[in-house]
């Protein structure tokens, strides 16, 4: 009897692959997905998995590619099992000013962070409404509720990803599917934050940053929520992040 499968799509190595182990603890096939490039990235991921009870396995995907996102969905459900739940946790968070931001950053931005998360989407609810059940989850940020100097592209797509989980929702909601918004308000402990920010230690040791099997918890909870109390939209940030 084949096993439900979620799929990750973006399982770096801190919140997705914080969320995949997480829904593999939670008993569903973990399938997850990065580039073609960094498709080596994820074996360690994978094994960790395994080596915790739990079943993965890996995709190396180009999530903007629309023929390679419908052959993805379609091989998950032929050689792993129903699609239960799909998480789009892609970033492409840049900082340009609007002067400097070229025509080709800003359309990269928007195909990784906005195009690919339709894609995902879309795929995700053409096999699960046939079933009437499932749970796509959205990653978002800040920058989807609220645009910052500096980041007009990454504003832009965040704000088109949110906008697609909100009609979405009001769509896939009545035919059992549950779509949500996760707004990740602050900085994640993760390799880049502490090689990049000054006092990550501090804000580490006093739990200022947000950590990935933390926010991993609450893409479970969302996935087992009953429908007559679904959350939409969900805020996590640090208890002294600033908003």
């Amino acid at each position: 009897m084949s096993q439900s499968a979620a799929l990750i799509v973006g399982a770096g190595d801190a919140t997705g692959g914080a969320i995949a182990r997480a829904f593999a603890k939670d008993g569903l096939v973990a399938c997850v997905t990065r580039r073609p490039r960094n498709l080596d990235s994820l074996s360690s991921l994978v094994s960790m998995i395994e080596a915790q009870g739990g079943k993965a396995r890996a995709f190396g995907v180009d999530a903007r590619e629309e023929d390679t996102t419908i052959a993805l969905v379609d091989q998950i459900e032929a050689e792993v099992g129903p699609l239960e739940v799909c998480v789009f946790n892609i970033g492409a968070n840049v900082r340009f000013g609007i002067t400097e931001t070229t025509g080709r950053v800003y359309q990269k931005v928007w195909e990784m962070a906005a195009y690919s998360g339709f894609l995902a989407g879309r795929e995700a609810a053409r096999v699960m409404k046939p079933r009437g059940r499932g749970t796509i989850l959205f990653t978002g940020a800040t920058a989807g509720v609220r645009g910052r100097d500096g980041f007009s592209a990454f504003a832009g797509a965040k704000h088109a990803l949110r906008a697609l989980a909100q009609s979405m929702a009001r769509e896939l909601g009545p035919q059992g599917i549950h779509v949500a918004h996760v707004v990740i308000d602050g900085a994640i402990d993760s390799g880049f934050i502490r090689e990049n920010l000054p006092d990550a230690d501090e804000r580490r040791a006093r739990d200022g940053l947000l950590i990935p099997d933390e926010i991993a918890k609450n893409y479970v909870w969302l996935h087992h929520q009953h429908r007559s109390a679904w959350t939409h939209e969900l805020d996590l940030r640090p208890w002294c992040e600033m908003w």
